[in-house]
């Protein structure tokens, strides 16, 4: 991901794409209406939750949270993540990501937060709802702190720069930028499966997934930094 987020890319640099295409959602899921009694219930428990007032409140949140801008994958999850054959020589290299459709200059911390939110998620499971999330699976601080410290070496290439104070520093301030984008991560699934309810054909719970998304969403909000 470190080395993902180096590059550059021909595209706008403006990080417009997290709360741009939040808004366009909002706009297409406040005109949606559901046949079917069950889907109407989840989907009024989902308006509910205030997304235009809440989305506001998160937008304040992160406009306060320093995050450098860089090129994005924004989808990083376990379906869009290959381990590669045949690479046992070159083991920096056993991994590739695929599925660029949501790529785009954005924050850094949605990027990594997202991925550690996808942790939760299995979209293997083959029974209604067709995923299975497992709170206890998002990464504790350490797993969080490993994951920090490869990427910092990935992006500066020059271990033993910074001194420890300054490394402790950084590392502190990136949980707290992840804990919060990881919100965003959150919200914005949680928006997009509302739309999917009602364009897709795929069979998957849509509606419960929203749901699941934005009661994660509520409480990592309480305790977040």
């Amino acid at each position: 991901m470190s080395r993902f987020h180096g590059m550059v890319m021909p595209f706008n640099k403006e990080p417009k794409w997290l709360f741009g295409t939040m808004e366009r959602y909002l706009k297409q899921i406040a005109e949606l209406t559901f046949p079917q009694e069950a889907q109407r219930k989840k989907f009024n428990q989902l308006k509910a939750y205030n997304l235009q007032q809440e989305m506001g409140s998160l937008r304040e949140l992160l406009e306060s949270t320093p995050s450098p801008v860089v090129f994005c994958h924004n989808d990083v999850q376990e379906g869009n993540i290959l381990l590669l054959a045949g690479r046992e020589s070159h083991p920096t290299d056993k991994l590739m990501l695929i599925d660029f459709e949501y790529s785009s200059y954005n924050y850094r911390g949605f990027d990594i937060g997202n991925h550690f939110c996808e942790w939760v998620y299995d979209y293997t499971h083959d029974t209604w709802p067709y995923y299975q999330a497992s709170m206890d699976n998002y990464p504790t601080r350490q797993q969080q702190l490993h994951f920090i410290r490869h990427y910092l070496w990935e992006d500066s290439g020059r271990p033993g720069d910074t001194t420890h104070g300054e490394q402790a520093r950084i590392e502190e301030e990136m949980l707290t930028e992840i804990s919060r984008f990881a919100l965003a991560s959150h919200f914005f699934w949680g928006l997009w499966s509302i739309l999917q309810a009602k364009i897709s054909t795929i069979e998957f719970g849509y509606l419960d997934y929203a749901l699941c998304r934005f009661q994660a969403y509520f409480q990592q909000k309480a305790q977040c930094p």
